[in-house]
């Protein structure tokens, strides 16, 4: 693998990476919650996709991953609106600044996390079960040589994604109503704003964004197995922690800079270390610039 070919996977890589670093940033960008469930999610939905791609098997592979892929995303939505009203909304309104008071939504999410891991090891088993390969083609791209089919489909989807939830956060009457929520959820709800309507919509986008994710990258080189969402969950995180944790451009510039940087690191001799690489150079952003590369420091009031 050449410079260019390794860029461009890095890329693909990426891209997967942003789409499940967004559910990450949206979700703190709105509650100041790190959702540690949001990795299971991905797995669950890995699984979603999985049993749906095998329901439409007898239909043509274009018409089975567009519609598994968009009833995945619908079922991972649900998901997400079930873990916000089961487990955060009762714990939102409990008011105080204490550490504990602080610390307990952390808990839960660890909690869900764990839940959801150990159901779908209750379910599935820990059995790894191969995704169908309905993206197996190649295709030439010129300076690239043979390109899988399905990392360009990868990048497209993730691009397509992207820009369309640049267009819903700053066009629309959601986006508008959840950077309202995120800058004071008083003033958001005596403006009229449905605050806790626009907190499950927030953890049905993100969710659904990373069903995309999880059905993309599964069907390009992975797997399904209950314990999958701990590695790129966690590459997730770091690349929502590395853009700016709430910046929505941030996570999607996190994830391609450690998509680009672990298939670099592979064309070394260190190529064992990639996750080692990818949180020094977190280590460092955060030492320069705390916020990240693209957040910034809000005063807080107490």
């Amino acid at each position: 693998m050449n410079v260019a070919q390794a860029l461009f996977t890095g890329l693909t890589q990426g891209a997967m990476i942003a789409l499940v670093a967004l559910g990450y940033t949206m979700v703190y960008g709105v509650l100041k919650l790190i959702n540690f469930a949001h990795s299971e999610v991905f797995m669950m939905s890995a699984y979603f996709g999985l049993f749906l791609l095998a329901i439409l098997a007898g239909t043509s592979p274009t018409v089975a991953i567009a519609l598994g892929t968009l009833l995945a995303m619908g079922a991972a939505a649900m998901l997400g609106i079930v873990v916000e009203r089961a487990a955060y909304r009762p714990l939102r309104h409990r008011g105080g600044r204490s550490a504990l008071l602080r610390v307990t939504p952390l808990v839960t999410a660890l909690g869900v996390s764990v839940l959801l891991q150990n159901l779908a090891q209750l379910l599935f088993t820990a059995r790894p079960r191969p995704y169908p390969q309905l993206l197996s083609g190649t295709t030439e791209v010129p300076g690239l040589g043979t390109v899988g089919t399905s990392r360009i489909v990868i990048l497209v989807a993730a691009v397509l994604v992207m820009v369309a939830l640049e267009i819903i956060v700053k066009r629309t009457w959601f986006g508008k109503s959840m950077r309202a929520l995120s800058s004071n959820e008083e003033a958001a709800r005596l403006m009229g704003v449905r605050t806790s309507r626009v907190i499950s919509m927030t953890f049905a986008l993100g969710s659904s964004l990373a069903a995309l994710g999880a059905v993309l990258y599964c069907l390009d080189q992975s797997q399904v197995y209950p314990t999958m969402g701990v590695i790129i969950g966690t590459r997730a995180f770091v690349a929502a922690v590395l853009g700016g944790i709430g910046s929505i451009t941030g996570a999607m510039l996190g994830g391609l800079l450690i998509g680009v940087i672990g298939e670099l690191v592979k064309l070394t001799d260190y190529s064992g270390g990639v996750d080692v690489l990818v949180f020094v150079v977190l280590i460092v952003v955060l030492l320069v610039k705390p916020a990240g590369l693209l957040g910034s420091v809000r005063v807080e009031k107490v």
